[in-house]
Parts: structure tokens; C-alpha cells; sequence
């Protein structure tokens, strides 16, 4: 659901797991979120964003192919 998201994760070596790490939560809840079945916050995307990737705008990170369905 978050293309960019996961393009840069795949450049840098960052998997969900060190999401789910990051943000205490379960491996499949991070799968959730990034998928699309469960809300991904906005302090949660910002908190992704200034812990591995402080160089790009969360607009960009968290663009979906659905700009309705865009964070909470």
C-alpha cells in the first residue's frame, strides 16, 4: 500500500520487523498497518520517518495508490 515506504526500506535494509521493533507492536501488526487493514497513525508514520528516514518528507514515505485511504 505505501510503494515509496517500502522501495526505500528495501534501499536501506530496513524490514518490518525493525518497524514493528520501533513501534512495539506485533510482526503482523506492522503488516496490518502497512497493508492497509489496520490504520497507520500519523505519530507512527513520523516516528518511522525521523528513525530511519529523516531525509524524505512523510507525504512522499506514506503516499498510497489511494490518496482516500492516506493515514489517520
Amino acid at each position: 500500500m505505501y510503494k515509496n515506504l517500502e522501495a526505500e526500506m528495501v534501499r536501506k535494509g530496513i524490514t518490518r520487523k525493525d518497524l514493528a521493533a520501533l513501534l512495539k507492536v506485533r510482526y503482523a501488526t506492522i503488516s496490518l498497518k502497512l497493508n492497509g487493514k489496520s490504520k497507520l497513525y500519523y505519530d507512527e508514520a513520523l516516528k518511522i520517518k525521523e528513525a530511519f528516514f529523516p531525509e524524505y518528507d512523510v507525504a512522499y514515505l506514506f503516499q498510497t495508490t489511494s490518496q482516500s485511504a492516506w493515514l489517520v
